[in-house]
């Protein structure tokens, strides 16, 4: 039978999680389930026809320009994640292995500094140093490199170097953290047992640190997938990618009803990939 004190604790610990658990309900459960109705309506002439059907979702995979979106988004994504990954370990490498103990916070501090920034500055930013008479073309021409300048911004390459600019940090801050937590025991002992510094780093290493690199690459792709800003300011409508095509349906034609549909896909491919990587997504190892 349970006592007076326990269920005392019991409304406690309810009362406890009781804002989290409304927040989560008010700003994502209860809009994800307006949204995934609204994805089985259909724009008619008059307005919306909010008889059910699986029209907008036919239509994805039956235009070929939507479809594209996609594989486009998944290409960006994949493209940015990796270079990403590949800039950043050495970089959080160096921080937590050859900078100081006393100056590391100084040199997260300066590694941070693109999020002080705003983000649609940023990518105004690097517009004006891809343009065509812009910091780099101007530079190039200058020494001869080029004749003649070539297009750099609205471009995929724009796109993937803005999204890099900023997501190469916040990959570097959560392998710092894994390198932070790792103690060197482990390194010594598979020196000991004769393994040379490559070894370590692909036995040792690498392995125990995957956890920081995970969670970071899940962020990535999630932020990356989802962003509009960078892909319209730096790419321009030369490659449509998907937030893209959502903000056409709702900006330009206001069907909502499949702008709601091409958003339930794209959370479905974001849901695939953290199913792809919860095993590495746990907190208590990151």
């Amino acid at each position: 039978m349970t006592s007076k004190g326990g269920r005392g604790r019991d409304w406690r610990q309810i009362g406890f999680v009781a804002p989290a658990i409304l927040w989560t309900v008010a700003f994502f459960v209860l809009p994800f389930l307006v949204m995934a109705v609204m994805s089985l309506w259909s724009l008619t002439g008059p307005g919306i026809d909010h008889t059910p059907t699986l029209d907008n979702y036919r239509q994805f995979f039956a235009n070929a320009s939507y479809f594209q979106a996609m594989i486009n988004s998944l290409e960006v994504t994949a493209i940015v994640t990796l270079v990403s990954i590949v800039l950043a370990y050495p970089l959080a490498w160096i921080l937590a292995e050859r900078v100081p103990e006393r100056w590391q916070r100084l040199a997260l501090a300066l590694a941070i500094l693109p999020f002080w920034t705003s983000y649609v500055v940023r990518s105004y930013s690097w517009l004006l140093v891809l343009a065509e008479k812009g910091v780099v073309n101007n530079a190039l021409v200058a020494i001869g490199l080029l004749s003649e300048p070539v297009q750099l911004a609205n471009t995929r390459f724009a796109t993937v170097l803005g999204f890099v600019h900023f997501f190469v940090m916040l990959l570097t801050l959560t392998i710092f953290a894994n390198l932070k937590q790792l103690s060197p025991s482990y390194r010594k002992a598979a020196a000991d047992l004769g393994a040379g510094p490559i070894q370590v780093f692909f036995h040792v290493v690498l392995p125990l640190t995957l956890p920081g690199i995970m969670v970071g690459a899940f962020l990535t792709f999630v932020l990356a997938i989802g962003d509009y800003i960078t892909p319209q300011i730096l790419g321009g409508n030369n490659e449509l990618l998907m937030p893209q095509l959502i903000m056409l349906q709702i900006g330009r034609r206001g069907d909502f009803p499949l702008a709601s549909a091409l958003s339930i896909l794209l959370m479905i491919v974001v849901s695939i990939a953290y199913m792809a990587c919860a095993r590495w997504l746990r907190l208590e190892r990151a």
